[in-house]
């Protein structure tokens, strides 16, 4: 009976609803992904700041409130050379994903609204992460590489003043474009691990740098924001189309998992995956180089063969697997992929970190408490005895 509560309640929470939200639906068996009521290949065609006031301020922008949005963006994104003196002292090998996380609570400290527990003060502080996480990671990117982190250009929209800190040069309006898409789909994704991460901790009310130090700290494992890098070491180690068949045969037949394929929720095809999957297919036509997406494409179609063969089932495939390459023609290094995928999800964190302690939805409990079902030790489920320590032996 033990054994069988213990299985029972292993379920990583899934199928568990915990709160209400206006924020986002997930529809994982029709393959609908929506903010605020827009679906997600509506919001595609929009920019990122629009999808950011859309997200924080629950409508989208008229033309003079985006102008108004862009300018308050644009104004907060330079970093304080404190933080760019401390990340100076970082190992050149530490982790992009664990110097963002670091940079977070050094933000904090400079930010006048932290000790402000209002919700204007919320969105403020909301829009000054938004704004300088870019700059964080392009900053680290350039120090690392021995190099003079790039200043931000005022004139640039969001996505493309970080390709343009990034490397120092100004983006074409084709790749501008593909980095300011890949940042609409990936800015919400209803309760995923880091969302739910941000929650928990905003739940205590801790302020915003808190919880989205959190929700860094969660996107930086392998299973949730890594994905997409490993997606891209598999396609740079397979090199070529033809061995695509017998890996995947392989990996399968070992039981393991093809990343950037199967999703906790999706029952279908993950729908911002179809919408990168052309512009990945465009930017490696324009390089000369389609192999990645080509290479992306054969993985896809033979396993999903296979599975159908051998599991009379589809699997589907998820929004990391395309926005590897898409990242990779973009010039953008393999070990940024989740930081992008960060300075991209912190605009639903903010937004989900406000509903939370504002009670947007419906009001809940104050603190996040779940209960466990404890199942014993090495003594059983009985209360050891305890021994003192002169008294104690090896096992």
């Amino acid at each position: 009976m033990e054994e069988e509560c213990k299985i029972t309640l292993n379920t990583g929470l899934r199928g568990v609803t915990i709160a209400n939200t206006r924020i986002c639906e997930v529809d994982g068996k029709n393959g609908r992904l929506i903010y605020r009521g827009y679906l997600i290949e509506d919001l595609a065609r929009a920019s990122y700041e629009e999808v950011v006031h859309l997200l924080l301020y629950e409508h989208l922008p008229t033309a003079e409130e985006l102008k108004a949005l862009r300018a308050r963006l644009a104004a907060e994104r330079a970093i304080p050379t404190e933080v760019v003196a401390a990340l100076k002292t970082r190992p050149a090998a530490a982790h992009p994903m664990d110097i963002l996380q670091a940079a977070v609570p050094m933000l904090a400290h400079h930010d006048p609204d932290l000790t402000d527990t209002s919700r204007d003060a919320a969105l403020r502080m909301a829009q000054r992460l938004i704004a300088k996480f870019p700059t964080v990671l392009a900053a680290w990117h350039r120090i690392r590489s021995g190099l003079a982190p790039v200043a931000p250009a005022a004139d640039l929209d969001h996505a493309a003043n970080f390709l343009y800190m990034l490397n120092g040069q100004t983006p074409d309006e084709t790749a501008a474009r593909a980095i300011d898409t890949a940042l609409v789909l990936h800015a919400e994704h209803a309760f995923n691990a880091s969302t739910f991460a941000a929650r928990e901790v905003a739940s205590t009310q801790a302020h915003m740098y808190a919880a989205v130090a959190a929700g860094v700290g969660s996107l930086s494992g392998a299973l949730h924001g890594g994905a997409n890098a490993k997606v891209m070491q598999m396609l740079l180690t397979l090199g070529t189309t033809d061995k695509v068949e017998a890996f995947v045969n392989t990996e399968l037949d070992a039981g393991r998992k093809i990343f950037g394929l199967g999703h906790a929720v999706y029952d279908v095809d993950d729908p911002r995956a179809h919408i990168l999957a052309p512009m990945s297919k465009a930017l490696g036509e324009r390089a000369g180089d389609p192999r990645w997406y080509e290479i992306s494409t054969r993985i896809e179609k033979t396993a999903k063969e296979i599975f159908r063969r051998r599991k009379n089932a589809d699997i589907p495939v998820n929004v990391d697997f395309y926005s590897a390459s898409l990242y990779y023609y973009l010039g953008i290094p393999v070990d940024l992929f989740t930081p992008v995928f960060a300075i991209a999800r912190v605009a639903g964190w903010a937004a989900h970190i406000i509903e939370e302690q504002f009670a947007g939805a419906a009001p809940k409990p104050v603190l996040y408490r779940p209960e466990s079902e404890y199942v014993g030790d090495y003594c059983g489920p009985e209360v050891c005895e305890f021994t003192p320590l002169e008294q104690r032996r090896p096992e």
